[in-house]
């Protein structure tokens, strides 16, 4: 959670008018709520910690996770100055000066962790100014971030920091909070089981968030416990956690994706619903959902890729909302569908293949031949047109001479592609009776 005041503001002003979330702020690691995956004994900074050698840290994760509070305790527990700074409202000279307070406190033999929140709003400029600090002692860096460190900061701050991934508080680590805070301010809420459920629900894993509503229902006045609607008439829920060009994008993208693979419509439902309350645009899944279909299904159902295409075409036609249950249809009709992938990985194969063999020629017997000089070289010399023969098919080589017959293409036993296999395996017994011949 993040520090919203000053030690000295804290010490001066009256407890009980500071915000919950700052007067419940843990005094030593062992108060954090979760987060043990990196804080426990055995987790990294536990062993670091016990060790006696903390290193620069990268913590990554969502709002309200204790990244701030984390950061403040380790540096009272190795001793160091705490140092904060904010990359929204920070530029080079403040950065400079903070590098030269830093210095003047080593000479005094004083370390410096310089706390550094939303660290990747630094451009590359800023985060390489760092290094040199880094490198010879004068700060522990420790940055926070919402966002994938692998494609926001630098690869030099990257090898020089551990990445610490921090996680969303579950409903176990929210009602413990819930609980302190009743402690806290020396009351039960108001509220009945259903509706206690019901806040940490709309807290959605944001500790800081959960402690701004509970300060809010603390101060209300009321007969009885509130349920569930009675309470959501009074707040409003909080807006679920969507960045439409960040992790939680692709995050729920592939979750929708990997749900239609996995032939799941009630998952595939939820995280397209996901997307969508999330404000994510209809068209994208449109294209999105296509792909889909011709990725995962292909030849093992050809009308999925109709489907979804007319579904596209609705949404066009009707907008928002009602063509978004055109888009439903066809993400429920490609959960169920039969699923292959032997086209995609038979057209990925070609690609490799096209690109190894280079410029190797086709067998001239296919070639046209529309000049004497063309017909003298061999051009369409010994060619047999299929129609010719009696079932149909010739069986002749139509790869590059020089080329092993490759096998690119291999239905599935699924679907339409069942099919698909049988005729395939009918025209290689044909060729090899060919050849043979």
């Amino acid at each position: 959670m993040s520090d919203l005041f000053d030690t000295e503001d804290q010490a001066s002003e009256p407890a009980p008018n500071r915000p919950l979330a700052d007067r419940l702020r843990p005094q030593a690691l062992s108060e954090v709520i979760g987060q043990q995956q990196v804080l426990g004994p055995e987790a990294p900074l536990g062993v670091m910690l016990a060790s006696g050698s903390l290193s620069s840290l990268i913590f990554w994760g969502p709002p309200g996770v204790g990244k701030t509070t984390i950061a403040r305790l380790l540096a009272k527990e190795t001793d160091l100055h705490f140092e904060q700074i904010s990359a929204i409202f920070t530029g080079v000279p403040d950065l400079k000066k903070v590098f030269e307070a830093a210095k003047l406190r080593r000479r005094n033999g004083k370390g410096t962790l310089l706390f550094v929140d939303e660290i990747h709003r630094f451009n590359k400029a800023q985060q390489d100014g760092f290094l040199p600090h880094m490198e010879d002692g004068t700060i522990l860096l420790v940055g926070a971030t919402t966002e994938n460190p692998s494609f926001e900061l630098n690869a030099a701050v990257l090898s020089r920091a551990q990445v610490l991934v921090l996680e969303r508080l579950d409903l176990t680590d929210l009602e413990r909070l819930t609980q302190r805070a009743e402690k806290e301010l020396g009351k039960a809420l108001p509220l009945a089981p259903a509706a206690r459920d019901a806040l940490q629900e709309m807290a959605d894993g944001d500790g800081r968030a959960l402690l701004n509503l509970i300060e809010q229902i603390a101060a209300w006045s009321v007969d009885a416990p509130l349920d569930p609607d009675a309470l959501a008439k009074r707040l409003m829920r909080r807006a679920a956690k969507y960045d439409k060009s960040g992790d939680e994008h692709y995050n729920l993208i592939s979750a929708l994706h990997k749900s239609v693979r996995g032939s799941d419509p009630d998952a595939a439902l939820y995280w397209f619903a996901r997307m969508l309350t999330g404000g994510e645009d209809p068209r994208y899944l449109a294209r999105r959902i296509t792909r889909m279909a011709v990725e995962d299904i292909g030849l093992a159902d050809p009308q999925a890729q109709s489907i979804c295409l007319h579904a596209w075409e609705v949404y066009e036609r009707l907008g928002s909302p009602e063509g978004e249950l055109a888009l439903a249809q066809a993400v429920v009709y490609l959960a169920l569908a039969p699923k292959s992938n032997g086209a995609y990985v038979g057209y990925k194969a070609a690609m490799r293949l096209a690109k190894q063999s280079g410029s190797e020629p086709p067998p001239k017997h296919i070639l046209n031949a529309p000049t004497g000089l063309m017909k003298d070289q061999g051009y369409g010399a010994g060619y047999a047109y299929d129609h010719d023969a009696e079932d149909g098919f010739s069986g002749q080589n139509y790869f590059p001479e020089t080329m092993k017959r490759p096998v690119l293409y291999q239905p599935v036993e699924r679907g339409f592609e069942r099919e698909l296999k049988k005729r395939l395996d009918y025209f290689s017994k044909l060729r090899s009776q060919r050849k043979g011949s």
